[in-house]
């Protein structure tokens, strides 16, 4: 069952679209039109009042989230920050600089507007209903850069885009420990980092990278594709979707592509990561899937999860804190209720994110040397860890075999940390494979989420599983 908000009209969502209203045109007549629609006149010209609202829409869905050109976050220069695998201390300038040039190289996929209408619909926008699909193309497009490129890669535009000053935090929000986003142990940046010496090569990959999350149809990783794949799944464009259901799209759009034939994407299990199904992984044989592939000598690790009931359970902070620390953490998708986002850090007790409820015009990527400023974020933004919802994917990488045993090793040791406050741990991880079965009723395998049934009468569902459709 798809869930809906109840301020969807206000986003342009096509629930709210779906409604009518009588206009009285000057002629005295009752005309009926669409709401969030772009609606063509009998002349084939675009209604001006709907654009008009589209644009007011727009206005109103950032102001709601509180978007803005002077926005800024305040960090805690005494305690350090871990973004994806890095550590950064805000006590001199270089790591400002050097944290700055890292957070805007992060590849940031908002809502877009006027971009070709979705097969089978009007809608020439996601805003209001596309946000986690929006947080799952972050988090493979993180992936995409650590495989193609590697975790020391920048923009070389980064440091020439207007950032955020950084500042002490304020009393309301203390922090007593260093800013971290995922840590490096090793501390080999405890110098300032300098550009990447693949920039020319890396500068193409990059630009090429987010042309394929485009939003038209022939984007292997656009909206466009993620949403036809969602249909398996039993999803529509305007629905609201799940990170359990967008890690499945992700896998299939990784499966279905040719432009990465050398990445293969695991999802876990019943909160299980079998070691025997990823190395046929790296041995290029990928189950129950159509399409023909080389060699996986890499994969992506997607792990759905759930951090308590109706709200998320503290005793998983340190355990969450950790995953962010490791440098093969690719981040998590989730958010806080009703709400998706992308984290990819943490400082003490707050969560580092990119939000993609900011709705920008489209891109035509088609075009030589596409300008690539509205693809980062220049305003890190930070959300307490308590208030995360406890729906969530975290997300790790292995380049090969032996990245993999490392990470298993990593996690291992994380899961089960004598200083976790959990009795039970996020995740295990197995050394067999996932036993595949049927229902009698001739339901899906375990490896796939459900999909909604459209037959019999609707029933209410308890509230804990709203928590899935952020």
């Amino acid at each position: 069952m798809n869930s809906v908000s109840p301020l969807a009209t206000q986003y342009g969502s096509p629930k709210g679209s779906q409604q009518t209203e009588n206009r009285r045109t000057p002629s005295g007549h009752h005309e009926q039109r669409r709401v969030g629609y772009q609606d063509v006149t009998a002349e084939g010209e675009t209604d001006e009042v709907d654009k008009l609202k589209s644009k007011l829409l727009t206005a109103w869905n950032n102001v709601k989230y509180g978007w803005s050109v002077k926005m800024k976050t305040t960090f805690s220069r005494s305690a350090p920050v871990y973004l994806l695998g890095e550590r950064y201390y805000f006590r001199l300038d270089d790591e400002i600089d050097r944290f700055q040039k890292d957070f805007v190289s992060r590849v940031w996929l908002t809502y877009r507007r006027d971009f070709p209408a979705l097969e089978g619909t009007a809608l020439t926008t996601d805003c209001g209903w596309g946000c986690m699909i929006r947080s799952g193309q972050m988090l493979l497009a993180q992936g995409l850069l650590l495989h193609l490129l590697s975790r020391e890669w920048t923009w070389s535009e980064a440091l020439y885009t207007h950032f955020v000053e950084m500042e002490p935090i304020r009393s309301s929000s203390p922090s007593s420990m260093p800013l971290s986003l995922a840590t490096d142990h090793s501390g080999r940046h405890s110098q300032p980092q300098t550009h990447c010496s693949r920039a020319p090569y890396g500068g193409e990959v990059h630009q090429n990278i987010v042309s394929w999350f485009s939003d038209h149809a022939s984007a292997p990783f656009g909206l466009h594709r993620m949403v036809a794949l969602g249909s398996i799944f039993g999803k529509r464009a305007g629905d609201w979707y799940g990170p359990s259901i967008v890690a499945h799209i992700i896998k299939k759009a990784i499966e279905s592509s040719s432009e990465v034939p050398d990445l293969s994407v695991y999802v876990s299990q019943d909160c299980t990561v079998y070691k025997a199904d990823i190395e046929q992984l790296f041995a290029g044989e990928v189950p129950h899937t159509d399409t023909s592939r080389g060699a996986g000598k890499a994969v992506i690790i997607l792990v759905p999860a759930r951090l308590g009931g109706e709200t998320f359970n503290p005793v998983y902070k340190h355990c969450l804190k950790e995953f962010l620390r490791m440098p093969s953490c690719l981040g998590i998708i989730g958010g806080k209720p009703k709400h998706s986002l992308y984290f990819i850090g943490y400082q003490d007790n707050y969560l580092l994110y990119l939000d993609p409820h900011y709705c920008q015009p489209y891109i035509d990527t088609s075009r030589d040397n596409f300008p690539l400023e509205s693809f980062h974020c220049n305003a890190p933004r930070k959300l307490s860890i308590t208030r995360m919802d406890p729906s969530c994917t975290f997300a790790f990488y292995a380049k090969n075999r032996d990245d993999f045993g490392k990470l298993c090793e990593h996690l291992s040791k994380v899961l089960h940390s004598p200083h976790a406050e959990e009795k039970y741990p996020i995740f295990s991880i197995s050394e067999g494979q996932a036993q595949e079965y049927a229902s009698a009723e001739g339901q899906q395998s375990s490896s796939h989420p459900p999909v909604c049934r459209k037959k019999g009468p609707m029933v209410k569902r308890p509230s804990s599983d709203e928590f899935e459709f952020l």
